[in-house]
């Protein structure tokens, strides 16, 4: 739900047309003026011990080293920085390839950035940096950003410093710059920490299905029937009628565990779908998420083909994400970020999907996992991974059994993504429509109290387990929002 003052905001006494198309009408009191009044270019070079920063569609301006942490990106910067452009704090900064899908953004960093990309400075010291931030960050500005562009593609499009001068911007007094920009942290805060709560709630509703699956495909379904030691430390004990085996024995003999095409080639409108590593995640698996290659290119990788009911693997980028093939995609074939995985005779392919999605398949392979930047697993380590294999007629037992478990779990997570889409949606909304005068948010601003600081250190603990209890309340609620509880 929304907060309290956010649902009571109320639009300004009077309006005036702003004479432009992205922003529509503006209050009364404000002004309208072109950047070339607002901005002078800086290009302050020859800095090349400063600290490297980015400009990002997702977080505008940020710590080159924080981006690139974790991530598959490599650092593409030049080893001679002499030719990077200094941001200072207050600096308004662009990447002039990617400022039509937001790559825009106010710093609070001082560092160096590509000399391809533009700083703006305000000429005038009581205009506040933050208030242009979440102005210029908005979906309005992205396109006036693009049609302001040139280019012979999208991909060449290119925000120049004299065009973005000729763009005109609102701008509310200084003290009211100050009230909107009171206002958008403390409402988007909220909203960040509710979006951050319903994320938690999946983290644990995951585990919870990681849980139900790991006990089905390593213990069975009989809690009482008689298990035997497994021979292999981290499966443990297993029904004794169950047989240990590897994950290549359980597979069609004819068409073995492989993953596929190495250059699929640029992508075209008719060809054959290829599966790469993300489309292996939940949902992804949809001809419409796919890219397509050549027949040319595909015909050579036949070995790899896929027909309905193979799984296919992700064994790289989001390895251990697991779909079953549906018949509509038969003849399709994977890249190498993806395995086919063939169930052979007498193996069910919904129990074998489960199996290899399981905490203990995944744990094993992640264990050896290889890669500084994109990581991977090899392949033969995938075909040698141990299962533990029930008769054909357990495995469907299992199978349905999970169906029917799994369900209530993927239901409450995927409402909380929904639930999660909208808060973002009205983030976005909420943002434009203040920065661009829509709504007046002066006496709300004043009345705000200052929102807490996160926990310090020494209150992390007792923070975080008063977390985990919401967390774990909230997760309850998700699962039971149907039920009639």
């Amino acid at each position: 739900m929304r907060p309290a003052v956010i649902a009571d905001l109320k639009p300004y006494a009077e309006y005036k047309p702003s004479s432009q198309a992205w922003l529509g009408d503006i209050p009364q009191h404000w002004s309208v003026l072109p950047n070339r009044a607002l901005f002078g270019e800086v290009k302050d070079r020859d800095h090349p011990d400063e600290e490297m920063l980015s400009v990002t569609i997702t977080r505008g301006i940020v710590r080159q080293k924080a981006l690139l942490e974790g991530s598959s990106k490599k650092d593409s910067s030049n080893l001679d920085k002499s030719a990077y452009k200094l941001v200072q704090p207050r600096d308004i900064a662009y990447n002039k390839m990617r400022a039509w899908q937001g790559a825009i953004g106010a710093s609070g960093l001082r560092g160096i950035i590509s000399p391809a990309y533009v700083v703006m400075r305000l000429r005038r010291d009581d205009d506040l940096p933050s208030y242009f931030h979440h102005l210029y960050r908005t979906p309005q500005f992205a396109k006036e950003a693009e049609r302001w562009s040139y280019g012979i593609t999208s991909d060449m499009w290119s925000l120049r410093p004299e065009h973005f001068k000729m763009i005109y911007t609102p701008k509310p007094p200084p003290a009211e710059q100050v009230a909107i920009v009171r206002f958008l942290d403390w409402a988007t805060g909220r909203l960040e920490r509710a979006i951050r709560a319903k994320r938690k709630v999946i983290a644990l509703l995951n585990e919870q299905k990681q849980a139900i699956i790991h006990r089905a495909v390593t213990s069975g379904l009989n809690p009482s029937v008689p298990l035997k030691p497994s021979g292999i430390p981290w499966l443990g004990d297993i029904p004794q009628h169950w047989e240990v085996t590897r994950l290549y024995r359980v597979t069609d003999p004819a068409r073995k565990i492989m993953y596929g095409i190495v250059l699929p080639g640029p992508d075209v409108d008719r060809g054959v779908y290829i599966v790469k590593g993300g489309n292996c995640e939940e949902g992804r698996l949809r001809p419409e998420f796919l890219s397509r290659t050549t027949v040319e290119i595909e015909s050579g990788y036949a070995r790899s083909r896929l027909r309905g009911s193979d799984i296919v693997y992700a064994i790289r980028g989001s390895i251990g994400a697991a779909q079953i093939v549906p018949d509509e995609l038969a003849g399709a074939n994977v890249t190498q970020d993806a395995a086919r995985i063939a169930p052979g005779p007498g193996i069910h392919p919904q129990w074998l999907l489960f199996a290899v999605r399981s905490r203990s398949f995944f744990n094993k392979l992640e264990a050896g996992a290889v890669g500084a930047t994109i990581r991977g697993i090899n392949i033969r380590d995938l075909k040698r991974t141990d299962l533990v294999v029930p008769p054909s007629e357990e495995q469907e037992q299992i199978a349905t059994y999970l169906l029917e478990e799994t369900a209530q779990v993927n239901a409450a997570i995927s409402r909380l993504e929904r639930e999660i889409e909208l808060l973002h949606e009205y983030r976005t909304r909420l943002v434009a429509d203040v920065v661009t005068g829509k709504f007046d948010v002066r006496e709300v601003a004043a009345r705000l109290q200052e929102e807490p600081a996160e926990p310090e250190v020494l209150g992390v603990i007792d923070a975080a387990a008063a977390d985990e209890r919401d967390t774990a309340d909230e997760a309850e609620k998700a699962m039971t929002a149907d039920s009639g509880d």
